[in-house]
């Protein structure tokens, strides 16, 4: 079966951008974009895709998570630059960021790849609504990114590869690692809550507990936070955290509703612009102008063999 590459951008970009201390020929910092490139080639060498969809975060994050939750994913500490070339400002810093998010963009438009930034919407939101979009049903999916929010979408067409870890997995290695299967993923993570995006969980209930004292969670049954209240009220003789669950349903449910991605929060217009991106996109590979910015931007002697090579790929299989 074909393969489609999901790659979630700004967390692949943002990993080379800060251990990455590549300089132009004038000196500015280009590691963000230079070491995702050098990660695609990696990706496309090894999975040998034939399709690569690339999604970015756009400006302002989920305008629905963030009405749901004001402080949804507030007070991250602000990325910073690979410390063997922090001779920036902050601004300047923050400046130089931007402006390789923008040029890693042009780059991958010299490439038949497609990439989606949509206003206000995440890309774990537009990623899952590629891997349930009926358009791409003769694929199998791999998502690049590793991000855990990803974990509840795996199943039998979709896998997630986690590139700074070097890890697989699938919804059976998610079962064995964790004790709780895909389809509850998002609901045992609402219940331990998600530091990363601010969002509060029970008080000691962790995923290793979740899976130990609701150990039914590892089924592929669909539960909801109601079968986990009624477990925790039949318990004979209930435990500190089956009464924090009960005292705290509320906070568990908004949890889910700002993590689930089961059915992805996008508008029908974005959803309609996904689609057509998704149908009307052609496969153009512009080799030249490709080289042109390598040797522009100072590293025109990277040997990108391997990522040509998958890309006219791709053009060859989308050209049939």
């Amino acid at each position: 079966m074909k393969r489609v590459m999901l790659v979630d951008c700004m967390n692949i970009y943002l990993r080379s951008y800060i251990v990455d201390p590549s300089l132009s020929a004038n000196g500015a910092p280009i590691g963000g974009f230079k070491g995702f490139l050098k990660t695609l080639q990696k990706l496309c060498r090894e999975i040998r895709p034939d399709k690569v969809i690339v999604v970015w975060d756009c400006g302002g994050g989920s305008r629905k998570r963030k009405t749901l939750n004001k402080n949804y994913k507030a007070g991250r500490s602000p990325v910073r630059l690979n410390r063997e070339v922090r001779n920036l400002t902050l601004r300047e810093e923050q400046d130089n960021k931007v402006w390789q998010q923008i040029r890693l963009s042009e780059y991958l438009n010299q490439l038949p790849i497609m990439q989606y930034c949509i206003e206000d919407v995440e890309a774990d939101d537009i990623i899952s609504y590629l891997v349930q979009n009926k358009r791409l049903a003769d694929y199998n999916k791999i998502i690049i990114s590793s991000d855990k929010d990803f974990y509840q979408l795996c199943d039998d067409k979709t896998i997630i590869y986690r590139p700074t870890q070097k890890e697989v997995l699938n919804k059976n290695s998610i079962v064995d690692q964790f004790g709780i299967h895909p389809n509850n993923f998002a609901l045992a993570r609402a219940i331990a809550g998600d530091p990363s995006d601010n969002l509060k969980g029970v008080p000691g209930a962790g995923l290793k507990t979740i899976s130990k004292r609701f150990s039914f969670m590892c089924e592929e049954k669909d539960y909801l936070i109601e079968d986990i209240v009624r477990h925790c009220e039949g318990v004979e003789k209930p435990l500190l955290v089956h009464k924090r669950i009960i005292e705290n349903v509320d906070k568990i449910k908004q949890n889910y509703r700002l993590m689930q991605l089961y059915s992805p929060s996008l508008s029908p217009i974005v959803k309609s612009q996904v689609n057509y991106i998704l149908e009307n996109t052609e496969a153009e590979l512009n080799l030249t102008e490709f080289r042109k910015m390598m040797m522009s931007d100072g590293f025109g002697e990277w040997d990108n063999t391997d990522l040509i090579i998958a890309m006219r790929k791709i053009v060859a299989s989308l050209g049939k």
